[in-house]
């Protein structure tokens, strides 16, 4: 007679084993009509599965993230279906969830076209309301095997031919289509129906190139069709904000086969960089921070010293020289050990703040490449604290308070907070990590910060606090982090004399706000659509004459301008002055300076907002003061 405890500490028994679509009956038949599944003692399980003792139960719904997962993997199995009804020859390989929705990789004789994946979403609308139970059944490995071989599945045979052979595997029914899956799923086909195809791609069987190439179809599903508007609204707004796109219009910067993964940055992109590298460059002033540079190119020694050739050398770019293997940097860490071992240090120093604008190379696949989001040449705006383990909470604190401002001011208020806990991979003990984590923790409660524990997703040296923050059409985006190191610093020597003049191994707390700067331009052209505020936007305001008779001018005032620190393009073309500030309105200029006999005869300056305001007539001592007040508000 099981007893079944629920989420809300009630309890609910019966005379005999029972599923947990009886027990969802048994509370409502609204919940029975909703129940996708079921969390017994914290393992998600099929409706269908059969509580025969005392056990813990959550009924799953679409209200659920585990729902919303399990909608999203059922449906790539109704693509499959879908796929085999119209395409019988087509073969069926594997279908994972990712995020907003899923993929599943087929191997067939043609490439599938646009109007195929019209027609297969038509066919699986179709599929999805003939209500199709899904069913359940396990199976010896082998006798997986000849099954699937026997319809000719034979991906899927060898995908269970890799699975060892004691082992028993689970298969999937709904209608005639079966499928290897480990589930859960949801009861029925008709519990799938909101759901759109995106797109087709390329992808190699087991992410081999060597192997065949298959064909990727790409899809999206959710609980509501409230959700999914709201999703493709998004990707809407996203394809307006492409920052590759808008980098081109701008003139920001470009990238080229030539060296992949890398930045060409344009005269404007480089004003931006400046004015973002500037503004952090005062912050580290501000902040107790001394700025250093370390080389670009580093022994093999060191990096295996540090633990990077062992956990991160796929990752680097190598080279050699006269029988030396070297490294370019991956990280700018174990050069900021060699700044601190350059001199015997004291206790009275610490903390000690070193900051850099460190530029670092990493071999990243060539097929994640995106635009600035992702690349191999980056630069950080990278700090290390040396500091003792009594000081960690307040440094890491005062850095939390720090990283909220930061945002803030580049216009970012809704950050979430993250701590990322110990890999399988790591360097360091137990204990070490332990008392790293409870670190972090105390310094999150002490900055009153709410926090989501991620484990498994630290670095390979110590926890981190990962900072995401949000932009204006709701992407997150993971920009900052702080980061305990009781290993790093050991590995490399590093020391520091004590108050009782005994040499003692410093902390060391990896910390950057921005990031890569490559990836935090690239959100911000993105977050703005490139209509930067004006402290940050790498035209600040244009002077246009209407005629030649205003050259002189129109000279003169942007002269004045520049000398005031602003960041100024002057346009006397023998253009139509309607043709110049349609032109310059498309490159999101804060402000447009329009003069024509009257600004001249007045000494005046008439003045026109990137909203196209027209601002009226001032003196060019009015419109600094103005420029220079909406500059140091950001």
């Amino acid at each position: 007679m099981p007893i079944i405890t629920l989420p809300d500490g009630s309890q609910r028994s019966f005379e005999h084993p029972v599923t947990i679509a009886d027990v969802a009956l048994s509370i409502g038949a609204g919940l029975a009509r909703a129940a996708l599944a079921g969390k017994v003692d914290g393992q998600l399980v099929d409706t269908s599965f059969l509580i025969a003792k005392d056990a813990s139960l959550a009924i799953v719904t679409d209200k659920d993230a585990d729902g919303l997962e399990i909608i999203r993997h059922s449906t790539a199995h109704l693509l499959a279906y879908a796929v085999k009804e119209l395409f019988p020859d087509a073969q069926v390989t594997i279908g994972p969830v990712i995020e907003h929705g899923f993929f599943y990789d087929f191997s067939y004789s043609r490439p599938f076209t646009p109007e195929d994946l019209l027609a297969i979403e038509k066919r699986m609308g179709e599929l999805a309301k003939k209500d199709f139970p899904v069913t359940r059944k396990v199976l010896p490995r082998d006798d997986a095997v000849s099954y699937f071989k026997s319809i000719g599945e034979r991906y899927k045979a060898e995908i269970i031919e890799s699975i060892p052979a004691d082992q028993d595997v689970s298969l999937y029914t709904e209608g005639d289509f079966t499928d290897l899956c480990r589930g859960p799923h949801v009861p029925s086909t008709g519990k799938l129906k909101v759901f759109k195809l995106m797109k087709l791609a390329g992808a190699y069987w087991r992410g081999d190139s060597k192997n065949e190439m298959l064909q990727r179809i790409y899809g999206t599903a959710w609980a509501k069709k409230e959700e999914l508007d709201a999703y493709l609204h998004q990707l809407e707004e996203a394809e307006k904000r492409d920052h590759r796109k808008l980098g081109k219009q701008l003139d920001l910067f470009h990238m080229q086969d030539e060296a992949p993964g890398m930045v060409f940055w344009h005269p404007k992109g480089w004003a931006l960089w400046q004015a973002i590298e500037q503004y952090m460059r005062g912050v580290y002033r501000d902040n107790g921070y001394q700025e250093v540079r370390c080389p670009q190119i580093i022994d093999r020694v060191l990096w295996e010293k540090s633990g990077h050739w062992e956990h991160f050398k796929a990752g680097m770019f190598t080279t050699e020289s006269e029988k030396h293997e070297y490294a370019i940097k991956p990280m700018n860490c174990p050069g900021h050990i060699q700044v601190f071992n350059s001199d015997l240090r004291s206790y009275r120093e610490l903390p000690l703040r070193y900051g850099e604008f460190g530029s670092c190379h990493r071999n990243e696949p060539s097929g994640g490449l995106h635009g600035l989001m992702r690349v191999r040449g980056f630069v950080q705006d990278d700090g290390h604290i040396f500091c003792t383990e009594s000081q960690i909470e307040s440094e890491v604190t005062a850095f939390n308070a720090l990283v909220l401002k930061v945002y803030r001011d580049f216009g970012f208020n809704e950050v979430a907070v993250k701590l990322a806990l110990r890999p399988e991979s790591r360097v360091g003990s137990d204990e070490i990590w332990d008392k790293s984590e409870a670190a972090l923790r105390a310094a999150l409660r002490a900055s009153g910060l709410a926090w989501e524990e991620l484990p498994g997703e630290g670095a390979f040296y110590g926890p981190k606090i990962e900072f995401h923050i949000k932009d204006a059409i709701g992407r997150s985006w993971q920009c900052g982090t702080v980061q305990v190191d009781f290993s790093m610093p050991g590995r490399l020597g590093a020391e520091f004399v004590d108050e009782d003049n005994t040499r003692k191994t410093p902390v060391m707390l990896h910390r950057a706000i921005l990031g890569s700067l490559e990836r935090f331009i690239g959100m911000l052209i993105e977050n703005y659509t490139g209509a930067f505020p004006i402290w940050l936007a790498p035209v600040q305001l244009v002077v246009m004459n209407i005629s030649q008779a205003q050259a002189e001018y129109a000279t003169k005032v942007t002269q004045n301008l520049r000398a005031a620190g602003l960041r100024v393009e002057l346009d006397l073309r023998n253009e139509k002055i309607t043709y110049k500030i349609r032109e310059h309105s498309l490159q999101k200029l804060p402000y447009q300076i329009i003069l024509g006999d009257k600004e001249v005869a007045g000494n005046l300056v008439a003045v026109r907002s990137r909203s196209g305001e027209d601002i009226g007539q001032m003196t060019l001592e009015a419109l600094l003061q103005r420029l220079q007040t909406e500059i140091k508000n950001g």
